[in-house]
């Protein structure tokens, strides 16, 4: 994981419309850059939906809010609509972000060990720093663990 105090990764990235995303796409901003392993399983569903529905706090406060997984475009954008996100996603089906943000590794599943998304969540201010790394992530509370 990402130490706080250190300078974010830049990372490109496409979202669920094909539009390209960048990190400097936020200089001036802060913005809660979150990874996830798969649209619509119950967890990320649960942590999807714990942001959407404290987005307008986190615009309130200046945080802009963005997802990350490996999932494609056409999944995320399936996500979106069913579950009313207001928030874009990035489909990172070749795992570079994943990897430049640490949130690609080794995890236990069911007493399995396997390689994946490691869940975690990362604060960057509008310096392009980050200011908090979440790698314990509570998906039905996760807004309240970033604020």
């Amino acid at each position: 994981m990402l130490k706080k105090g250190t300078k974010a990764p830049y990372f490109e990235g496409q979202d669920e419309n094909g539009n390209l995303v960048k990190l400097t796409d936020f200089s001036g901003k802060k913005l809660v850059l979150y990874f996830y392993p798969k649209d619509s399983t119950p967890g990320c569903t649960a942590e999807a939906c714990d942001l959407r529905d404290n987005y307008e706090r986190f615009l309130a406060l200046g945080y802009n809010v963005l997802g990350v997984s490996r999932d494609s475009a056409a999944s995320h954008q399936r996500f979106i609509a069913k579950y009313n996100l207001p928030f874009h996603l990035i489909a990172d089906t070749d795992l570079t972000i994943l990897k430049a943000y640490e949130a690609w590794g080794e995890k236990k599943m069911y007493g399995k060990v396997t390689e994946g998304t490691l869940r975690t969540t990362y604060v960057i201010d509008e310096e392009g720093v980050i200011i908090d790394a979440i790698g314990k992530v509570d998906t039905k509370n996760h807004t309240t663990q970033i604020l």
